[in-house]
């Protein structure tokens, strides 16, 4: 999953960055609303943390600014400010969720985790497809009971295909999600990844759709995948 963390306060930055990226996140950083605004706007994210005292341009101008170009992308608020007033701004310019300074790690990513299953429909923590077990708190995986090794991409792969379950995923739109923006998108990286998964796993698992891209489902429950 790709993130996008627009905070100026460069210690929470750093911390923050690598707190996402150890729970198995790509991170891209902005420092000021501007930046903020212009990632946003221009790259795929599966959720934002958006600070709302930016220099350059206010969180909540910036998060109006994305929902008025149709931009659907779970928004968590993240400001010192803790006046209910602050809280409805927040809210009622499109934000998903609020979290006051000073808070936990844990909490954030516990935060972050159920935006990312609510956006694309799934209610419970863990994810089960078949024989497959994800527990995304933790990034472990298991397969028919057993513990599955994975490098953090192929984890990144594995789980986002997960959270799209059913669904034809473009080659695309995977490199999008699972690299910053830096990375060369030339990459046949894809391919070897989804060639190591279905040796760790199953071979059924993960189907390719002949010029579309790959779908994850149980291979026991058959059927057509939809396209995303």
């Amino acid at each position: 999953m790709r993130i996008l963390l627009v905070e100026d306060d460069k210690d929470l930055q750093r911390l923050l960055k690598k707190a996402l990226a150890d729970a198995g996140y790509v991170v891209d950083m902005a420092a000021d609303g501007e930046e903020g605004h212009f990632l946003g706007d221009t790259e795929p994210y599966d959720a934002v943390i958006l600070d709302l005292g930016l220099p350059k341009m206010d969180g909540v101008t910036v998060l109006e600014k994305w929902r008025k170009s149709g931009k659907t992308m779970p928004v968590l608020i993240l400001t010192a400010r803790d006046r209910w007033s602050d809280k409805v701004a927040g809210f009622d310019a499109g934000a998903d969720d609020y979290l006051a300074k000073p808070f936990y790690t844990e909490e954030l990513l516990a935060r972050l985790r159920a935006l990312l299953r609510r956006a694309v429909g799934i209610a419970t923590a863990e994810i089960e497809i078949g024989k497959l077990h994800i527990d995304p708190r933790a990034s472990r995986v298991t397969y028919d009971g057993n513990p599955v090794k994975l490098t953090s991409q192929e984890y990144r792969l594995l789980a986002y295909l997960a959270h799209h379950r059913g669904k034809v995923v473009s080659r695309t739109e995977l490199v999008e999600h699972l690299y910053d923006q830096d990375f060369d998108r030339d990459s046949n990286t894809i391919e070897v990844f989804i060639g190591r998964l279905r040796k760790k796993t199953d071979a059924g698992l993960i189907q390719t759709v002949r010029g579309l891209g790959y779908s994850l489902e149980d291979p026991k429950l058959g059927g057509k995948p939809a396209e995303a």
